[in-house]
């Protein structure tokens, strides 16, 4: 499983010209799953992210996390962070899990963030998504399961 999490000062999704979900001050995270991943992979990887000291304290030092500070989470599926773009001009997707189970994991993903206490919003998978966001910093890591 692979993360692009992203710190943002607002963040939105749009299907077919209309805003699904949006949020204020918090992380955007883009959530690729790969063959073999597990909810092992999911329940590090939300712990990670969830837990990660990228906001800024009261000093402005990068001291507090999205729990810290009780901020906003929105999650989108991509599976192109597992696009193979070594050979040849078109990506491979090879890596990247079937859909109906990767779509079992990152629901699942988001039930735990829910059940961590994390205001959560999602994109809707499998649909073609425009997500706006502003970038707070600008501030990405990725991040990917062990």
């Amino acid at each position: 499983m692979k993360l692009v999490v992203q710190r943002v000062s607002q963040a939105q999704v749009t299907v077919d010209g209309r805003c699904v979900s949006s949020i204020g001050k918090g992380l955007l995270v883009f959530l690729g799953v790969s063959v073999g991943d597990t909810e092992k992979e999911a329940d590090y990887l939300l712990n990670k992210v969830i837990n990660l000291r990228i906001f800024e304290d009261l000093h402005g030092k990068m001291n507090l996390s999205l729990i810290d500070d009780n901020l906003e989470l929105l999650v989108i599926s991509q599976f192109t962070l597992y696009g193979d773009c070594r050979k040849g001009r078109r990506p491979s997707f090879t890596s990247a899990m079937h859909p109906d189970r990767a779509q079992q994991l990152y629901n699942y993903f988001i039930d735990q963030a829910r059940t961590a206490g994390v205001i959560v919003q999602q994109g809707i998978f499998g649909a073609h998504m425009n997500v706006s966001l502003v970038n707070d910093g600008p501030v990405t890591f990725i991040i990917e399961s062990i």
